[in-house]
């Protein structure tokens, strides 16, 4: 489900357990120590406030008011899709989403979605996606305050991605910032039958990390990730690998005859 790949990108809201231990360091985080602390940021907040508001929600709003929301946040999201299709080469997707989009905004009036129910499934297209499909690196990973799991390469993405929002065109400042609020709660309110599976983990950073990571790339190949086949090093030829089981001894030269 689109809606739920979308709540992914909320995994840094769901941080517990910050005093677990760390694991090995990983060359793709070059700067952890700074990520770590945004964490913790990120989970002081969530848990102080983002939490309990996302149950509050949950409760008193009924289901299809919900649902509307979400349609409605992610339609005006949808432009940066298109556009990113179109840069990807994604022609066809490109016209099915530019369709999609329309129906939903003339005849769904932005709060259903009659675009699915005719076959024009939403795709989940961004800038960072669409720089990773032209060669280019993640960099290092990157947690942002309030806006979680990144890297250096999807965080300049957002720029972009902001500026293909409707709702960054609005005039009036509630109205633009009330929605991005609508939309970041909804999120938050499908992750919440999960926070006990990152509150628990060994070490929560490490698995919001690599869960993030690997979704990023499953996402920018279309879940054709390429398999990563490394070589082994084998030793030189004149020295034994450590497993090498030692040559047999040679056995003893027979004790001279004696003379008679």
């Amino acid at each position: 489900m689109p809606r739920t790949v979308a709540a992914l990108a909320a995994l840094a809201l769901l941080c517990g357990c910050a005093t677990t231990p760390r694991s090995k360091p990983d060359p793709r985080d070059r700067i952890e120590g700074f990520n770590r602390a945004m964490f913790r940021f990120n989970m002081a907040v969530d848990k102080a406030v983002v939490r309990p508001v996302a149950r509050g929600y949950r409760v008193v709003t009924p289901t299809p008011v919900r649902r509307g929301i979400a349609n409605f946040t992610s339609n005006l999201a949808y432009p940066q899709v298109i556009v990113a299709d179109f840069l990807q080469g994604k022609l066809g997707d490109g016209g099915r989403d530019l369709l999609r989009f329309t129906g939903n905004t003339v005849f769904g009036f932005g709060l259903f979605d009659p675009a699915s129910r005719a076959g024009l499934d939403a795709h989940d297209e961004d800038f960072g996606q669409t720089l990773g499909r032209w060669g280019i690196g993640p960099g290092t990973y990157l947690v942002l305050p309030f806006l979680g799991p990144s890297t250096l390469r999807d965080a300049i993405g957002k720029v972009p991605d902001d500026y293909l929002r409707v709702s960054h065109y609005f005039h009036d400042p509630y109205a633009r910032w009330g929605t991005v609020a609508l939309e970041r709660l909804e999120i938050r309110t499908q992750l919440l039958d999960t926070d006990r599976t990152i509150d628990t983990a060994y070490d929560p950073y490490a698995f919001v990390r690599n869960a993030w990571l690997a979704r990023r790339e499953y996402l920018i190949h279309d879940g054709n990730v390429p398999a990563e086949t490394e070589e082994p090093e084998l030793p030189p030829d004149d020295i034994p690998p450590p497993d090498a089981a030692p040559p047999p001894a040679a056995p003893p030269a027979p004790p001279p005859s004696a003379s008679p």
